[in-house]
């Protein structure tokens, strides 16, 4: 089962990042997102496993490629996630100043 901590750490990650919003145009061969890097191809493809693993996309065989697809849904329990704590601040901006004084610990 994948857990929010493994999305939130997958996403935590600005090449990752990087790569999600590639994909969000649509999908592309793992190759071709790695020309968009100045890392190696083996980092990317670390990445794209990490990404996998936390189901954020999910990858295909055509020919000899291997091909990413976004998968919103996994973004989407993030957002909802978040959401509860926009709504929380933004009820109040004080509860924001308490949160962050708190440590995060309400």
């Amino acid at each position: 089962m994948v857990t929010k901590t493994d999305v939130f750490h997958a996403v935590s990650d600005s090449t990752r990042r990087a790569i999600l919003d590639q994909l969000r145009i649509g999908d592309r061969p793992a190759g071709e997102i790695a020309n968009g890097f100045s890392v190696s191809r083996p980092a990317i493809s670390k990445h794209l496993r990490i990404l996998r693993r936390a189901s954020l996309v999910s990858e295909r065989q055509a020919g000899r490629n291997r091909v990413y697809r976004l998968n919103p849904d996994r973004l989407r329990e993030m957002d909802g996630w978040l959401e509860k704590y926009r709504n929380f601040w933004n009820d109040s901006p004080a509860n924001l100043k308490s949160h962050a004084a708190s440590g995060g610990q309400k």
